[in-house]
């Protein structure tokens, strides 16, 4: 004689596994940039506004130095070697993404 659980678990599908795809957060930043209005951009900017996978200071060098060699950031010179600052490369594309 079946119980009552397993009666109703045979009516039931089993259930399927499904992962949710975390973004790049190179890509993530990279859409971020698109709205910020100033067409230069610092760490310390990222790190207050930004996307909240790129607010720690060791994702943000990171995610930028993808940019940086993608060509979607242009380092610029500072006044003290520990700040950083890129310039926005700013390109008419709806979503712009970063090539593999």
């Amino acid at each position: 004689m079946t119980n009552l659980f397993e009666r109703l678990s045979r009516e039931r599908p089993t259930p399927v596994k499904t992962k949710i795809k975390q973004e790049d957060p190179a890509q993530r930043l990279l859409n971020w940039l698109q709205t910020w209005r100033k067409p230069t951009i610092r760490s310390a900017d990222i790190l207050i506004y930004g996307p909240r996978v790129v607010r720690n200071r060791k994702s943000t060098l990171d995610a930028t130095e993808i940019l940086v060699k993608h060509g979607w950031l242009i380092p610029q010179k500072t006044n003290q070697s520990n700040w950083r600052r890129w310039e926005i490369v700013r390109e008419p594309t709806i979503r712009p993404t970063l090539a593999d």
